[in-house]
């Protein structure tokens, strides 16, 4: 083998070794996949739909109201859920209307879902201390209060209680799947 082969080889080699290290650390720190399961969130996002969740957002900035995020629910599972609370914030919905901190909060993305169905209220209502999940006035500091758009199909906060913000993977960003149906404002 001729030295000017061997050379391009280890180039090769090299470049192809960046390339690994590189898609490890993206995945890693960065960005991640996922795949919808369940119908929690209809109509936002769809049982079988493919997301890209930015991992980083969260290490610099802070996590905002209404973002659809991943978190890890068990050790074996991770959900999709809406956040509606933050730490200290009180909640209650009342006919179908959110507050925080006493202020309604507009939820259009819950307007589609509202209309195709024949209930008497979509949320119900509810205040944080009424929750035998929660029994308390306010989020606590370090975590999150969660809910499913399909307020009627959703085991959220409402069931299973307080996010710790530790366990918040990232905010998703981008639906690239179905293709027709690329999304990136949740």
């Amino acid at each position: 083998m001729s030295p000017g082969l061997k050379k391009e080889g280890l180039e090769w080699i090299k470049a192809f070794a960046i390339g690994i290290l590189l898609f490890l650390l993206i995945r890693t720190f960065l960005f991640s996949s996922y795949e919808v399961e369940g119908k929690s969130m209809v109509p936002t996002l769809q049982d079988g739909d493919k997301l890209i969740v930015s991992k980083i957002g969260y290490t610099i900035g802070e996590i905002d109201r209404l973002d659809v995020i991943v978190f890890h629910a068990t050790e074996t599972e991770d959900y999709v859920k809406r956040v509606i609370g933050l730490p200290g914030d009180s909640i209650r919905y009342e006919n179908d209307q959110l507050f925080v901190n006493d202020q309604p909060i507009p939820e259009p993305f819950l307007d589609e879902s509202k209309g195709q169905w024949d209930v008497g209220t979509f949320t119900g209502d509810f205040t944080l201390e009424g929750l035998e999940s929660t029994n308390a006035q306010t989020v606590p500091e370090g975590k999150i209060f969660v809910l499913g758009d399909n307020r009627l199909g959703s085991r959220d906060s409402r069931h299973f209680g307080f996010v710790d913000i530790d366990e918040v993977v990232g905010q998703v960003s981008l639906r690239f799947w179905p293709f027709k149906e690329i999304t990136v404002s949740f």
